[in-house]
C-alpha cells in the first residue's frame, strides 16, 4: 500500500513510501539533499518497518530537533 506522509521541521516537503505486510517497499522524498535521500531510501527497501523506525528514530539534522530520517520512522509509525 503506497502512503503519502507530510514531514516537519525538515527540508523534504513530502515522504511518499510503500509498505506490504510490514516491509518497506520504494520510498521517495520530494525536496531535501536529493543524494543523501535516494541512498537512504534504497538501504531501508526491503527492511522490516519496525526495525528502520528502531534505527533512524530520534536523529537529529544540525540544530534541528529532527531530520529527515527520523521523519521517515516517524511516517512509518503511522503506517503501521
Amino acid at each position: 500500500m503506497t502512503y503519502e506522509f507530510t514531514p516537519q521541521g525538515v527540508c523534504s516537503k513530502k515522504i511518499i513510501l510503500e509498505v506490504e505486510n510490514g516491509i518497506v517497499g520504494d520510498v521517495t522524498f520530494i525536496g531535501g539533499c536529493n543524494g543523501n535521500l535516494k541512498g537512504i531510501a534504497a538501504l531501508v527497501k526491503g527492511m522490516e518497518a519496525e526495525d528502520v523506525i528502531e534505527k533512524l528514530s530520534g536523529i537529529r539534522c544540525g540544530f534541528k530537533n529532527t531530520s529527515c530520517p527520523a521523519q521517515l520512522a516517524k511516517a512509518l509509525e503511522e503506517t503501521l
